[in-house]
């Protein structure tokens, strides 16, 4: 049943996506690593190349700010962005929430690099839709309808390497989840 409830979730995440066009994958090529899943209208025109691809986020925990309650599951995340010239990018996250539901994140963002002059820290902020919150949770996220809200999720990195790098991601009233990102 779980396997079931999982693929309507990623099915609602593309079907959210791809009312913003970005399922219109278009490819220079026949391969993967060159895929672009993201509209075309979201890359700054002249705008900076991105020096990678791909972003594959893992985040094994999630502190929420009112502390642990007997109904919070461990929440599990795994997110892949394609990253765009001028620093956007588009995405998908297919993760657990608080309750143990199966949920999804469809979402466009950009990201800053330099933030205080350091070169290694960076801050991002993403926008989109969250799938997933159903049932009797279902008010614990605002705008809460069909199991779908509006979200806008900021967060905080630092790059150990050009390919690793660690980031905070808030998530207003709920908590904090931290996550290990590799790009390539």
């Amino acid at each position: 049943m779980t396997l079931i409830r999982q693929l309507r979730a990623t099915l609602a995440a593309f079907a959210l996506i791809g009312t913003f066009g970005s399922c219109a994958a278009q490819a220079a090529d026949t391969s993967l690593y060159n895929l672009q899943p993201c509209p075309d209208s979201l890359a700054v025109q002249g705008g900076q190349e991105p020096s990678r691809r791909w972003d594959l986020t893992l985040s094994p925990y999630t502190f929420h700010w009112n502390g642990p309650s007997p109904e919070h599951k461990p929440v599990k995340l795994v997110a892949l962005d394609r990253q765009l010239q001028g620093g956007r990018f588009c995405g998908l996250a297919l993760f657990t929430n608080s309750f143990g539901q199966p949920s999804a994140y469809g979402y466009v963002g950009q990201q800053w690099n330099n933030i205080l002059g350091h070169p290694k820290l960076f801050t991002k902020v993403s926008a989109g839709f969250i799938y997933g919150y159903k049932g009797k949770h279902k008010d614990a996220i605002d705008f809460n309808a069909a199991g779908i809200a509006p979200a806008i999720i900021p967060s905080l990195g630092y790059a150990f390497s050009p390919q690793d790098s660690a980031q905070v991601f808030m998530l207003g009233t709920a908590g904090l989840t931290f996550s290990y990102v590799r790009s390539f």
